[in-house]
């Protein structure tokens, strides 16, 4: 990931997020919504694309009714036929979803517990020869899709919006490559 002067950041491990303003070496100077510039390192950073930022603008991730329609009786992942022999393994992403409680766990451990089992349901559809994932992360401010995508740039797979009529915006379709030749 190339960071430039101008690109919209998230900060991992904290709830900041700006514009970057400078970039001096391995220092990169963030300016925050109210005017306030921090530095840090490019690992802590994560670029924040602008189409998945002017989405979250159009849904308010924190509505009760949507967290409350979100978790109702939802399994962590199902199996389901979509045509006559193909498989496709359904992965929400959601912290709620992981584990019983996010007590004790900063944004840098959230994302990377979603990340590990993201990472973990991949290596396990390439072993069992599923050809077709759908990981469920929400719209948010765009840092776990982000995140995902870099992780699966590291696989033989192709990857797109899932369907917005069966999951909204925030999902994301993995087609596996089958017969890779090592």
């Amino acid at each position: 990931m190339r960071l430039e002067i101008g690109n919209k950041v998230a900060v991992l491990d904290d709830v900041l997020k700006g514009k970057i303003i400078n970039i001096n070496k391995n220092v990169i100077s963030v300016e925050t919504t109210d005017g306030m510039v921090f530095n840090f390192d490019e690992k802590e950073l994560v670029k924040i694309d602008k189409e998945q930022h002017e989405l979250s603008k159009y849904s308010d991730i924190n509505n009760a009714l949507l967290k409350e329609k979100i978790s109702a009786n939802k399994p962590k992942e199902s199996f389901f036929k979509k045509q006559k022999h193909e498989i496709i393994l359904e992965v929400d992403l959601h912290i709620n979803q992981l584990v019983k409680s996010v007590k004790g766990l900063d944004n840098y451990d959230m994302l990377n517990l979603q990340l590990d089992t993201a990472k973990r349901k991949v290596e396990y559809a390439i072993q069992k020869r599923i050809s077709k994932i759908v990981f469920i992360h929400g719209v948010g401010e765009g840092v776990l899709k982000t995140e995902l995508q870099n992780l699966l740039h590291k696989y033989p797979v192709k990857y797109y919006d899932a369907s917005y009529k069966k999951y909204g915006l925030g999902a994301t379709e993995v087609y596996v490559y089958q017969n890779i030749k090592e």
